[in-house]
């Protein structure tokens, strides 16, 4: 199912983000951008269940903090930038083999702050909302 998934999405223009640590655990996560806006995407896994065999929470935390900050540095040009909040709102349960959308949109942008917002989908069902603050750092 998983190999099927990933060439729809092939198909369909989605490049694999290249990723190290442990986001490479999670993934992978795709991109492609459609209507000159950013999206995301992850299959879910049998990796990626919680006791009660759906997607555990944290995944769609993690996949939500990834796309929104990825999202705020491409709109900000900055390589450099910290999730100093991060609020989620569970709204539906995700199964496992299903594809998790995340289309991030900016709010607003200040000097040093970047808010971002998503909702994680699954064909036209909600499964999360969250919305990120994420602070510009100094490049190392």
């Amino acid at each position: 199912m998983i190999d099927k998934a990933a060439a729809q999405l092939k198909s369909d223009g989605w490049t694999i983000v290249e990723a190290t640590g442990f986001i490479q655990l999670v993934g992978p996560l795709w991109e492609r951008t459609a209507n000159g806006e950013h999206e995301f995407a992850l299959v879910t896994q049998d990796k990626h269940h919680n006791r009660r065999g759906l997607v555990q929470g944290g995944v769609l935390m993690t996949f939500a903090d990834r796309t929104c900050g990825m999202t705020a540095r491409y709109v900000s040009g900055k390589p450099t930038l910290a999730t100093i909040q991060l609020d989620t709102h569970f709204v539906e349960a995700g199964k496992i083999g299903e594809t998790l959308i995340s289309r991030p949109r900016l709010v607003r942008s200040t000097r040093s702050l970047i808010f971002i917002t998503t909702e994680i989908t699954v064909e036209t069902r909600c499964i999360a909302m969250a919305s990120g603050v994420f602070k510009i750092l100094r490049s190392e």
